[in-house]
């Protein structure tokens, strides 16, 4: 029975929503409740699950297409998989068996680092010796000081045995595992892969992404988590209130700690119990997270920072995006118009006005650049990351925004490069996505100056010597006093502010 796939009811408050990633293709089978496609709006990104077992027949929208509110993304037809599904349980045995003469060993090695990067740390392996493995399939992260790399398997097979553990540290080309290529990695790994991937089967299909992430940081299983979900599957906040059971459940612990000694030492090597019973974590800093703070310190160390404030009133560029919005997603193909862009642009026309601010500092030598390459900070589950954009004096509106909606997609999935990261002359970071109202951002070295966007609130303003509500947004400049003089700071933040109340400025570059 041929089923419509459609997007969710989106709130009030959202208009609609963006086809972000497909997780499965037409012809491909899917079981009840799996993941299939996320749908990305201004404010979260919404998970659509198969609504039985079956196939994927057609996908009537693709990635970065603009849905409304229920409609139709794709045609399911139910039960299509059930009868598939036999015929491929009953070759694979026929294919392990016909493979089985095909054996080689293959070294699995970490990714060839720039220049720029010395070495690397293994993060997280994420198959286990003896484990089968399909080609292409992820195997293990290797963290930079810039970028977590990914690191796949080479062809259909098992890993034989790793090299290289969690924690260690790893250079260009080093091996980290030894590969075995072929069916007789697979009949090795029969027995275990197949009560694993039953278990996995099993957990993907009653708990979402989010939940199993859920899961995995509490240190929780399926089996401890009661859903209340559609069909019994698990939601985050089952995870929560499972999290809040376990954690008032240990007052009886510390008697039994105190009679035996010996399971405290058994006790997870993550988590004690304090002096009261109650729990604390500790888990090692991530190399990222160790780089960004270094950095930060080194910062605020070495530069002579100092930080000019101003507001900006965001009435002209909020109307302008009102009244061409749909006009412009028609025109370039799907791209939103949002206040990064214009920030963009502003902050371009004015470094072109002070190179002083779009310059960077090199031992005693002042570097000045004849280009704007423009960072723009990205929040990760990883750490904060600053993918730059190239040449933004060349670029257009729909330009930066289609640019930065790459960058926020990649950098939620772990996909940027070290080329997406490295250079940059200024920076530009939006703590009003997060409700800030104020603070002093920390310039991202060797570059010598950064603009702090933001929470648009609404405030009474005297206009005319009348008292006006107008949207207003707080900006900040922090700069390095050693290479910009305060006039120079001030004048370019006024600047932005003018060019931004009069987005005409932009066009006519005056």
């Amino acid at each position: 029975m041929s089923i419509e796939i459609k997007a969710p009811t989106f709130p009030e408050s959202v208009a609609d929503g963006t086809v972000a990633t497909w997780y499965k293709k037409p012809g491909e089978a899917c079981a009840r409740d799996e993941h299939i496609v996320d749908i990305e709006t201004d404010k979260v990104v919404l998970e659509v699950v198969a609504p039985a077992d079956g196939v994927l027949k057609e996908i009537l929208k693709a990635e970065g297409d603009i849905v409304l509110s229920d409609e139709v993304l794709a045609i399911f037809e139910s039960g299509a998989a059930a009868s598939a599904a036999p015929a491929e349980k009953a070759a694979a045995p026929a294919a392990a068996a016909a493979t089985s003469s095909s054996n080689e060993t293959v070294q699995i090695k970490a990714p060839t680092f720039p220049e720029s990067v010395a070495d690397g740390t293994v993060a997280t392996w994420y198959k286990q010796p003896g484990e089968a493995c399909s080609r292409d399939d992820h195997i293990v992260d290797i963290e930079t000081d810039k970028v977590v790399l990914e690191v796949v398997a080479p062809a259909d097979g098992v890993i034989g045995e790793i090299l290289k553990n969690e924690g260690d540290t790893v250079l260009s080309d080093e091996v980290l595992a030894n590969f075995l290529v072929g069916a007789s990695g697979a009949e090795a790994a029969s027995v275990p892969s197949a009560s694993t991937s039953a278990a996995e089967a099993d957990e993907d299909g009653v708990a979402g992404p989010a939940a199993r992430k859920a899961l995995s940081e509490a240190g929780l299983t399926v089996a401890q988590v009661k859903g209340t979900g559609k069909g019994g599957r698990i939601t985050k906040e089952d995870v929560d209130a499972a999290v809040k059971a376990k954690s008032a459940a240990p007052v009886a612990t510390p008697a039994k700690a105190a009679s035996a000694p010996a399971p405290k030492a058994a006790a997870t090597p993550m988590a004690a119990l304090g002096a009261e019973g109650r729990i604390e974590k500790r888990v090692p800093m991530t190399r990222l997270r160790a780089t960004i703070a270094k950095r930060l310190v080194e910062a605020q160390q070495t530069a002579a920072l100092l930080t000019t404030y101003n507001e900006v009133n965001m009435g002209p560029i909020m109307e302008l995006r009102k009244k061409y919005k749909d006009e412009f997603i028609k025109a370039h193909n799907g791209t939103k118009l949002g206040f990064m862009s214009f920030f963009v642009k502003a902050a371009t026309e004015a470094l072109k006005r002070f190179p002083a601010v779009n310059a960077s500092i090199d031992g005693n030598d002042m570097v000045y650049h004849g280009y704007q390459d423009i960072g723009v900070a990205v929040s990760t589950d990883r750490g904060l990351m600053v993918p730059v954009l190239r040449n933004t004096e060349a670029m257009g509106l729909a330009d930066i925004e289609s640019a930065i909606m790459d960058f926020a997609l990649r950098g939620r999935d772990g996909k940027l490069g070290m080329d997406d990261m490295q250079g940059g002359t200024f920076t530009i970071t939006n703590g009003g996505t997060f409700g800030s109202l104020l603070s002093t951002p920390i310039i991202n070295p060797p570059q010598t100056a950064i603009l702090g966007m933001h929470k648009i609130q609404e405030r009474p303003m005297a206009v005319n010597g009348q008292v006006v509500i107008q949207p207003m947004m707080y900006l900040a400049l922090s700069y390095d006093h050693r290479m910009i003089d305060g006039k120079e700071a001030v004048q370019f933040l006024v600047t932005i502010k003018d060019l931004l109340e009069d987005p005409a400025r932009l066009l006519l570059e005056i």
